[in-house]
């Protein structure tokens, strides 16, 4: 797997500070989209051991409320056997803080996706920004995502139920979804 950056101090791509990794390579391209470049798999650097080790030490940081992964697309079949080691490290050594995912896949697709990475990886993540970017719908108003389409899914009570349940953003003072 390839990626096209880690932020260390994020505030844009979720609650709190967070570290951030972008993913390269996705399937979807959307049109309009903010992050164009990581549409090619190969784009950027090659992602090894030493950026897992970086990305768990930056979450170490008391400041840290949890990890972002974005692209790209993280649940492009090719990166799913990575991304699926970047989680489990990170579950192991900073299970407290919250991991977010932006995809441009349907929850309710990705659960029908018979691949156990796939499911190992939902296991871990915590809030789930799912749907494509749709240019039409684009909205700077909307807190955490950039079309009205696309959702924020607390992803334990939504496995717990057994149907979406979103993110009750102002409950956590990010202000209206």
């Amino acid at each position: 797997m390839y990626y096209g950056g880690i932020r260390a101090h994020d505030v844009a791509n979720g609650l709190g500070v967070r570290v951030t990794l972008f993913v390269s390579g996705c399937p979807h391209q959307c049109k309009g989209c903010f992050n164009e470049e990581t549409w090619d798999y190969q784009y950027g650097k090659p992602f090894t051991d030493a950026e897992i080790e970086e990305i768990v030490e930056d979450l170490k940081k008391p400041e840290i409320q949890g990890l972002t992964l974005l692209g790209g697309e993280p649940l492009a079949p090719p990166n799913r056997p990575v991304v699926c080691q970047v989680l489990r490290r990170v579950k192991a050594d900073v299970w407290e803080k919250d991991i977010w995912c932006y995809t441009g896949y349907l929850y309710e697709t990705l659960c029908k996706d018979p691949d156990p990475c796939l499911e190992e990886i939902l296991s871990y993540v915590d809030v789930l920004v799912d749907g494509p970017f749709v240019l039409e719908k684009k909205s700077l108003m909307l807190k955490f995502r950039g079309s009205a389409n696309q959702r924020i899914i607390d992803v334990r009570k939504t496995r717990q139920r057994g149907e979406v349940v979103l993110v009750d953003l102002e409950s956590q003072g990010g202000g209206k979804p």
